[in-house]
């Protein structure tokens, strides 16, 4: 392979992964599969929403950045999963567990306190199907 070869292979390679990434959701860190698309409302005043509606067979992992200047969250969860399953894991501003639960289980919760910031919201679908929706609020 020449060297103008390489470089227009890799601007390809990068332009791709710029697109999926972008269909992926507002603060999606991975590309999801076709069929696959959030629906993401993040204000970065410590409100965090999430809805995927026909979810169909997805394995995965999904990662947003959610700004709470807290040091816990409200999460509220209604989903309807009718196979595999799916996980919510949120980490505060050190990378700390706070959270995790299976997204079947409907209901309000509270997270661990943690570390005011910059946490991650983690969804990872197992073979999923069905209709995913959950919201996460600053705790005041």
């Amino acid at each position: 392979m020449n060297r103008t070869h390489i470089l227009k292979s890799a601007l390809i390679a990068g332009f791709s992964l710029a697109m999926a990434t972008i269909a992926g959701g507002c603060g999606s860190s991975t590309p999801t599969s076709p069929g696959v698309q959030p629906q993401i409302i993040n204000q970065g005043n410590g409100n965090f929403q999430f809805q995927i509606t026909a979810m169909k067979g997805y394995s995965g992992a999904l990662q947003y950045s959610f700004s709470n200047s807290a040091t816990a969250a409200d999460v509220n969860q209604s989903s309807a999963i009718s196979a595999g399953n799916v996980t919510l894991s949120i980490l505060d501003a050190n990378g700390t567990s706070v959270y995790s639960q299976d997204l079947n289980k409907d209901g309000s919760f509270v997270t661990s306190t943690g570390t005011a910031g910059m946490w991650t919201i983690i969804v990872t679908p197992s073979s999923a199907t069905g209709d995913l929706n959950f919201r996460v609020d600053s705790r005041p």
